[in-house]
């Protein structure tokens, strides 16, 4: 069996881009482990993609004809919102087979690279209990339905984490001016959450945020105060509060604001917010959607899947390395007088 990753469509040898030396052997373990089982798959892909593009076309034709029908000829709009609804029922149906496939792709891709970095993912997780510590911090608000998806739990040197989806909702009810109530749901939060536990504390608890209208608000919460950022070009796109300044300037370096820029453009999202706080930093970046498989448009094997999924990685150990590193640089607390 080969042991590099090969183009389906030239069966050339593939890199995985640039990634940091301990990615090196992943190459290798695409072409072994994950590589196969997506080939394998590949004539299941095939047929359903077919049959979603031609449902597509025939639940378009039924909702154009329905409409036409309906309100050129018959004069009668209920004739085409039956006929919008029966078209897009076709539409749903069809995309049934590819919808599971892309599930399915997504955990033959996401788990075998997981357990390369000893970590633990879990598509469907329930409840994800460290979202109270974001919400704790402020860098989520309030809700009241969450939903979860792709929790990720793991290891990085001494620093323990988890990184999962929340979708986030709050209830909201108005009434008119004839008394009658209207409930519905919206959507406050949609985005990645992160948890890093140092294990040790920080001594003093600060907010970084992106948005600065939030914070701006409420000025950071008692005892804080605006922290200066060593960068000016930093110091124009974030917002940051602090209530110890020396730990904040160890901290928030010019090279760990650049990790935070570069963990939004990996994650697809944006609107990052941040908080040191006790032995943990919590973070949050509004939309993106990592660990999908990508289009089942194209072939399942295609290595831009694990390529994208490494370096969705690759930016949370980075942020990781770069936070131990300016931690490991501070000086002791100062001793009571």
């Amino acid at each position: 069996m080969t042991d590099r990753a090969t183009d389906p469509a030239t069966g050339t040898p593939l890199s995985l881009g640039d990634l940091p030396e301990e990615f090196a052997g992943f190459e290798r373990i695409y072409a072994q482990e994950i590589q196969p089982t997506l080939i394998a798959r590949e004539s299941e892909r095939v047929a359903a993609a077919a049959k979603a593009i031609q449902t597509r076309w025939i639940g378009g034709a039924v909702i154009v004809a329905g409409a036409g029908l309906g309100l050129a000829v018959l004069k009668m709009p209920a004739v085409a919102i039956v006929a919008g609804i029966a078209g897009a029922g076709v539409v749903f149906w069809g995309n049934m087979g590819i919808s599971q496939l892309a599930g399915e792709a997504k955990s033959l891709i996401v788990e075998p690279i997981a357990r390369q970095f000893g970590l633990a993912f879990t598509p469907k997780p329930g409840t994800c209990d460290s979202i109270y510590r974001h919400k704790e911090v402020g860098v989520v608000p309030g809700w009241d339905r969450s939903n979860f998806e792709d929790l990720v739990i793991g290891k990085r040197g001494e620093v323990d984490f988890e990184l999962f989806e929340a979708h986030l909702e709050e209830k909201r009810t108005t009434t008119d001016s004839k008394g009658r109530t209207q409930t519905t749901w919206v959507t406050v939060f949609q985005g990645q959450c992160l948890k890093l536990d140092f294990h040790k504390r920080f001594f003093g608890r600060t907010l970084v945020t992106r948005d600065a209208g939030f914070f701006n608000r409420f000025g950071g919460g008692n005892g804080m105060q605006r922290a200066m950022l060593e960068d000016p070009v930093f110091e124009k796109i974030f917002e940051v509060y602090t209530t110890d300044q020396v730990e904040s300037r160890f901290l928030l370096t010019p090279d760990f604001m650049q990790k935070l820029v570069d963990l939004e453009t990996v994650f697809k999202g944006g609107k990052l917010k941040a908080a040191f706080d006790g032995g943990e930093m919590l973070i949050t970046v509004q939309g993106g959607n990592l660990f999908e498989p990508g289009s089942m448009f194209k072939p399942l094997d295609s290595a831009d899947r694990v390529r994208e999924l490494l370096e969705d990685f690759a930016a949370v150990f980075r942020l990781i390395d770069t936070v131990t590193a300016g931690r490991a640089k501070m000086p002791p607390p100062a001793s009571p007088v």
